[in-house]
């Protein structure tokens, strides 16, 4: 318990620091706690912390630990950051809070369908491939624009924008890029972006989700 309650108040901390000379308040960043790989054993402390927000990368992982989780404790908020198939779109919209990994015309579809059949509308970020990687999800960047528009049209509540910069490259420039992208195309909602070792720059970018696993859990054994 003291373990994940330091370690969470360290982020905090941090998130904080870096809130001011950005002239930000602590309260417009959204910390969410990814706790993908990890138990109910190791997340439960971090919500008697006080943690409120925690991401899944699988739905079929959540599936098995989340419902328990949050029956024993409802106010949870449960975030997919992780790439979702269109075959478990209606899974994902009957679990999930808030989607962070819409990137195609497919899963739009598939996702506007299981939201009318649940009557449930779920919020969902944009994820765009910032680094232009063909190996990763997220849309392009040359067809934001039109994957934007057809977005709007289906009137699923659009959070923002998400991205994943490549590995072991500076971060900033990328942030930078993701939140021009937002203003150059009207998106006033959310930017999803950083993650442990970069959370600190991204919240000074204007991130208003950072997605940090490692610093809070400690690292996978």
């Amino acid at each position: 318990m003291e373990n994940a309650a330091s370690r969470l108040e360290a982020v905090r901390a941090n998130i904080a620091r870096v809130c001011k000379p950005a002239r930000r308040e602590p309260a417009s960043v959204t910390l969410i706690a990814v706790s993908k790989t990890h138990g109910p054993e190791a997340i439960t402390p971090l919500i008697e912390a006080g943690q409120r927000v925690f991401g899944e990368n699988r739905v079929q992982e959540a599936q098995g630990k989340w419902p328990a989780l949050r029956e024993a404790h409802p106010s949870i908020e449960l975030h997919l950051i992780g790439q979702l198939q269109s075959n478990k779109a209606e899974e994902a919209v009957a679990l999930f809070d808030c989607i962070h990994s819409l990137d195609r015309p497919s899963l739009l579809t598939a996702l506007a369908r299981a939201m009318d059949k649940a009557g449930r509308q779920v919020p969902c970020f944009v994820q765009v491939n910032i680094g232009d990687e063909p190996q990763k999800g997220g849309c392009p960047i040359a067809e934001l624009p039109a994957f934007l528009g057809e977005v709007r049209q289906t009137g699923i509540p659009l959070a923002g924008l998400m991205c994943i910069p490549p590995a072991d490259t500076e971060a900033a420039p990328f942030f930078a890029l993701l939140a021009k992208l937002a203003a150059d195309h009207g998106v006033s909602g959310g930017l999803s972006m950083g993650m442990s070792g970069d959370y600190e720059t991204a919240v000074m970018l204007g991130a208003t989700h950072v997605r940090v696993g490692t610093a809070l859990f400690g690292a996978r054994g």
